[in-house]
């Protein structure tokens, strides 16, 4: 009696790092990696080779919305975190409400419009803006001039890697430029609008709905397990500097007590 055949099993390459650029380009190998922005974001990339063909090993990877979330117990990189899923969700009904095509399918599956890497990148240029412009403060130097730099710095830093990662979507021909335009303004409009109705008004009214219902999710026993906090509530910098006065003067205290304790026993 023959053995009976092995079934045929599909199979399909889950390549979510894959990137195809002209290597004779300074410019367009630059772009190629920063078009991995919004993976990157999302994953820490243990190794990632740089040939012509861009992949991450899949073993090498951890989430690091997650591991920021964990990390530092915030509430606001769950906020953060959540809303970019949001957004990427609301990009794949867009797409398919739409089904517009891209200007080059033998560079990639799925419909072209909006450019979803341009909306995650303003999605996140918008939430970061608002977040250091109207929560977040850092300590002063002393110098007022030292102190505007460092804020210039951040913002340019900011906005120019977000509209770089927009740009690469067309130098690299995945989008044409209406696409990644509109997919950059839906992601910016909706930044701006999920950060105003997660931060800004149940902090600026905390006996609003929104503010109540920030209050609950911060105090209810799941979230005091887990131990998550809103350190803007409490320091301007959400504590970075109160905690590190802290170590400091601990550390201060042990390392003296220990010298101390080697010159007496000498």
């Amino acid at each position: 009696m023959a053995p009976e055949e092995p079934a045929v099993v599909s199979r399909a390459a889950l390549d979510l790092t894959y990137v195809v650029y002209n290597d004779t380009s300074l410019l367009a190998h630059v772009l190629a990696l920063l078009t991995l922005t919004p993976i990157l974001l999302n994953v820490s990339v243990g190794h990632l080779p740089l040939v012509h063909l861009y992949r991450a090993d899949a073993s090498c990877t951890k989430p690091a919305y997650a591991a920021l979330s964990v990390w530092t117990r915030e509430l606001l990189f769950v906020e953060m975190w959540a809303g970019q899923m949001l957004c990427e969700c609301f990009n794949y009904v867009l797409k398919h409400i739409i089904q517009e095509e891209r200007p080059n399918q033998e560079l990639g599956d799925g419909y072209g419009f909006p450019s979803s890497h341009s909306q995650w990148m303003g999605y996140f240029a918008s939430f970061l803006v608002l977040h250091f412009s109207l929560r977040h403060r850092f300590v002063p130097t002393g110098y007022l001039i030292l102190d505007y730099a460092r804020d210039i710095f951040l913002y340019t830093f900011i906005l120019a890697w977000s509209a770089s990662v927009a740009f690469s979507r067309y130098y690299l021909a995945y989008h044409a430029p209406h696409q990644v335009v509109w997919g950059f303004g839906i992601g910016v409009v909706f930044g701006t609008t999920y950060y105003l109705l997660v931060e800004y008004i149940p902090t600026r009214r905390p006996q609003s709905l929104l503010g109540k219902f920030r209050t609950a999710v911060l105090t209810n026993p799941l979230s005091t397990w887990f131990r998550l906090r809103d350190g803007w509530s409490v320091w301007a910098d959400s504590g970075t500097e109160a905690q590190w006065l802290l170590w400091r003067e601990k550390w201060d205290r042990q390392r003296l007590g220990a010298k101390k304790a080697d010159a007496k026993a000498q």
